[in-house]
């Protein structure tokens, strides 16, 4: 069984590795020739939208995912009209509504799913219109091909607009009021093409400049993590899914507010490779391939921390008892996600010690929550 994924990052990467030990082979495209996959699996360098080599990458696998939503839906449309096609996994659909957050944010209100209040801005009039009805402070965002903090400025003021709209109007945009949350916190879940879904305890994710920084599993009251499996539930069920898809929402006085959702494995669901029983990526694969789902319970209490823009020394980071690290094996820039660390503890305490631990070492101005 052969399992072609479009995109051959560090999540393509995890993805090969989890499924090597089922017996699975993998063949990836990537216009990159330093894509993290090339040092684990087969990489076809091309274009995505490339046809001819969609339509190999059709013939040779039996089924096709992708290890991040910013891929051409328009592609993917017209090879899944093709002969001989393989099962496009998770569905079209879902990527398309991931990757303009208008239509993202129209389908948790048809499901009701609590988001945001928002308003579409594509002129000075409608900006002018959202800064009534939606209200300041707030945020201007790009409706597309936003990622890690990008596409988006704050909005204090009636100026801040202005600059905001003059930086960002040349494309479709969406203006959202700001959420004062306490904290953020994402849900993993996973359904298979036979509708089995699991879903992984609920993450509690630190950010720092618009990029994840610390997640901690599991997190919340148990209020929290039933709210969110309703959620992501219903998302799941909409679209008839197959792979892993995640939520992420902020948390205002106690209550769920949906940012946003990711058709494919997660940042916030690396620490499950070593801290449950199956891993998001063991699961997506699982999904994708109608096998049963794995147990998504918990080894203890755990802590991912990323390591962004500059690899820190290996031997200063295994002093810290317990710690797993996984390098991508990308190359230094600022802001690029190059590795991460996890910790697996029996208690919350020593887990979140450790962790901090471990900021001191890579990201000293990052503070634990």
């Amino acid at each position: 069984m052969t399992v072609g994924v479009i995109g051959g990052g560090q999540l393509g990467r995890m993805l090969a590795l989890a499924g090597y030990p089922l017996g699975l082979d993998f063949l990836f495209l990537d216009p990159s020739k330093e894509a993290p996959a090339a040092r684990v699996a087969p990489v076809v360098h091309g274009e995505f939208t490339d046809p001819q080599l969609l339509k190999w990458l059709s013939r040779e696998c039996q089924v096709l995912t992708f290890d991040w939503e910013n891929i051409s839906v328009e592609a993917l449309r017209r090879h899944a009209t093709g002969a001989r096609r393989a099962r496009i996994c998770p569905p079209v659909t879902a990527l398309a509504t991931a990757q303009d957050r208008v239509a993202e944010k129209r389908l948790f209100e048809r499901l009701g799913i609590p988001t945001t209040r928002w308003q579409a801005v594509g002129s000075r009039a409608t900006l002018e219109r959202a800064l009534r009805e939606v209200g300041l402070p707030g945020v201007l965002k790009t409706r597309r091909m936003g990622y890690d903090g990008k596409g988006q400025m704050r909005i204090r003021t009636h100026a801040d607009a202005l600059h905001a709209w003059e930086r960002l109007a040349n494309v479709p945009l969406i203006y959202e009021e700001w959420v004062p949350f306490e904290c953020e916190v994402s849900i993993i879940g996973a359904r298979s093409t036979r509708g089995q879904t699991v879903f992984y305890p609920l993450n509690g994710n630190a950010h720092a400049n618009g990029i994840l920084r610390v997640t901690r599993a599991p997190y919340g009251p148990s209020r929290w993590h039933r709210a969110a499996i309703g959620y992501l539930t219903r998302c799941l069920e909409h679209f008839g899914y197959a792979g892993v898809l995640t939520i992420e929402f902020f948390v205002r006085n106690g209550r769920l507010i949906a940012n946003e959702m990711a058709p494919r494995v997660h940042n916030s669901g690396h620490w499950t490779i070593e801290g449950c029983a199956t891993s998001q990526f063991e699961n997506h694969l699982r999904a994708i391939l109608g096998l049963p789902l794995g147990s998504t319970r918990p080894s203890g209490h755990s802590a991912m921390v990323n390591l962004i823009g500059q690899m820190p020394e290996r031997a200063r980071l295994l002093e810290v008892e317990g710690l797993h690290l996984h390098d991508y094996g990308k190359q230094p820039r600022p802001d690029r996600k190059l590795g991460h660390c996890t910790l697996v503890e029996p208690t919350a305490s020593r887990r979140d010690r450790l962790a901090r631990q471990v900021l001191a070492r890579v990201a000293p101005g990052v503070r634990l929550p």
